[in-house]
Formats: structure tokens, C-alpha cells, sequence
């Protein structure tokens, strides 16, 4: 048995020193509480909204995320994880899930696809998200990787623990407000049912850490503003998908800790034989696809092909 601990982070959208700070200060929580593994989330430097200042919030590969997961995880004898805003050598931003240990770099995972506005500041990468940790082997999914079959089936019965990470968004009140309700209550109900039962699709215990609070920004291509909250899902299961412990994005920013058994067993669901795990609801299919068209020209424009690039933090 290993106690893990799984944050849930109130970020301040693309302050990097004030999340950093935060993410320092709830993961040390969890280690004095004896967490041996500890899970950030997605985004933990920036949060996430279509904003621009996030065009100019990715680190380097070696930069102040690293040296804080690296630090996190020599301080306690732990392994930590969580995804950020990583600029890459070729010029390119990825959303990167670093794996840390007491003595480095463990490895790291690409998200494999951008979700909606998330577009506009990186790419996707194209690994299997699997990683050798020594005694065990861990697998990365970030956020909307949760929902799709093809990361059920490349870490199906090939990993012994699950560390995840989202940045999960509301579907905003609008009018009609019954309708906008009703779509609001199945999508947080997707952001739990996602994270809780990829481990019955894996065979393994999952660590899912996720994010609290408002978010308002703007919405590509529309003269509207979106006004609304992180769903958090928060949790952790176990190899059966039963959930262990759990803080609801009501409960705010904290941690949740549970004790876990490692190790890989027999999957009790089966993926889907298309591509996604679950329905995403008529608001969320429309943001997908426009949303996806709008963030890869805005990207080209914006973050890769931008005269300011030398602006990417170097720390």
C-alpha cells in the first residue's frame, strides 16, 4: 500500500509565479501527509480560457514547472506529475505531463489532442503516455484523454497506476436556461464519470487531480464572454473503479489522499468501438469542432509563428 494525493488547484489564469506558489504550497500539504505519490493538475502554471496572455506563459522543458515537480518529489521520496504549458525545441507548445522522481526527470507524456479553445495554445502530441517508473509503470492521461478509446487502449493492461490531470470547464448559463442547465448537470456529471471509470477501461488505480473556481474569458468568434467554473472531479479510485476519496469543485481548492494498492488487473469495461468513451453533449460537440478551427489559426498566428516568441519565460 502507498498513500497518494491527488490537488485541487484554484489558479489564477496565466499568473505562473502565483500558481506555481500554490501548487508549492498544497502538494507540500500532501507530502507532510505522507504522500508518496502526489497529482497536479492539468495546467497547473497558467489555468486555462481562451485568453491571450496564455500565449506567453510556456516554459521550457527545464524551466520553473520542472524544478518544481523535481524538488516536490527529492523533498518527500515521492513521484510527482502534472501537465503545463511546455515550449519544446522545435519551436512548437505542448501540453507537456512531466513525471518526476527523487532523482529527476522520470519521463514525460504530449497530450494527444488540444480540447476547444485549448487549441490556440499548443499541440498535440502523438505518445502513448506510458512510462517506465522502475518498479512500476505509469500511465499519463490528461483531461480529455479520459473520454477517448484510443487512450484506453494504449495503456490497457499495461500500467500500474494512472496519473491524471484536467482542466475541466462549465457549460455556460445561458439562454434558454432549462436547456443550459440540464446540458451543465450532464457535463459534471461526465467530468466525474470520466475520470472515475478509466479505471475499469485500464485495469489499473487512477490519481486524478483537477482544478476549482471561476473562470471568465472571452469565446473565439463570438461577441459574448464566458462566465463560469472549473469542475473538479478531483479524485481517486482504485483498480475497480471504486472511488476512494473525492473533493467536489464546490469544496475549493485543497487535497484528497487515499491509501492504494499498485498494480495492473483484468478490465471490467470494455472500450467503445468508437472514438469517444462518452457523450459529450450538444454544447461541448460545437465548441470542439469550431473551437478547433478557430485555435489552430490563431496558434500559427499567435504562439508558433509570433515575432515575440523570445518573450517565452526562460524560468
Amino acid at each position: 500500500m502507498v498513500t497518494v494525493a491527488a490537488v485541487q488547484l484554484e489558479a489564477v489564469l496565466a499568473d505562473v509565479d502565483a500558481n506555481l506558489a500554490a501548487c508549492e504550497r498544497l502538494a507540500t500539504r500532501a507530502g507532510e501527509a505522507g504522500a508518496k505519490i502526489i497529482a497536479l493538475p492539468e495546467f497547473f502554471t497558467t489555468g486555462i480560457g481562451f485568453d491571450e496572455r496564455l500565449a506567453h506563459t510556456a516554459l521550457p522543458v527545464d524551466g520553473a514547472a520542472t524544478v518544481l515537480l523535481t524538488s516536490l518529489a527529492a523533498r518527500y521520496e515521492a513521484m510527482v506529475g502534472g501537465s503545463f504549458m511546455c515550449a519544446d525545441p522545435d519551436g512548437h507548445v505542448r501540453n507537456k505531463y512531466l513525471l518526476a522522481g527523487p532523482d529527476g526527470v522520470i519521463g514525460t507524456h504530449d497530450k494527444d489532442l488540444p480540447t476547444m479553445w485549448e487549441n490556440a495554445f499548443y499541440v498535440g502530441g502523438d505518445d502513448d503516455g506510458v512510462i517506465d517508473a522502475g518498479s512500476h509503470t505509469v500511465g499519463a492521461a490528461v483531461c480529455w484523454e479520459l473520454m477517448r478509446t484510443q487512450t484506453a487502449r494504449r495503456m490497457r493492461e499495461r500500467v500500474d497506476l494512472v496519473m491524471a490531470g484536467a482542466g475541466w470547464w462549465s457549460v455556460p448559463q445561458w439562454v434558454p436556461g432549462s436547456v443550459f442547465r440540464r446540458w451543465e448537470r450532464d457535463n459534471e456529471a461526465t467530468a466525474r464519470t470520466a475520470a472515475a471509470t478509466f479505471a475499469r477501461y485500464v485495469g489499473a488505480p487512477v490519481v486524478h487531480a483537477g482544478h476549482a473556481g471561476a473562470l471568465e474569458c472571452g469565446m473565439p468568434w463570438m461577441p459574448v464572454r464566458y462566465r463560469g467554473h472549473f469542475e473538479g472531479a478531483t479524485l481517486i479510485t482504485d483498480a475497480d473503479g471504486t472511488v476512494l476519496a473525492e473533493r467536489s469543485w464546490r469544496d475549493g481548492e485543497g487535497i484528497v489522499l487515499a491509501d492504494l494498492t499498485l498494480g495492473r488487473k483484468q478490465p471490467s469495461l470494455e472500450p467503445p468501438a468508437g472514438f469517444w468513451l462518452h457523450p459529450r453533449g450538444p454544447m461541448a460537440t460545437l465548441a470542439w469542432n469550431y473551437q478547433r478551427w478557430h485555435g489552430r489559426r490563431w496558434y500559427r498566428s499567435n504562439v508558433y509563428n509570433a515575432q515575440d516568441r523570445n518573450s517565452v519565460r526562460a524560468s
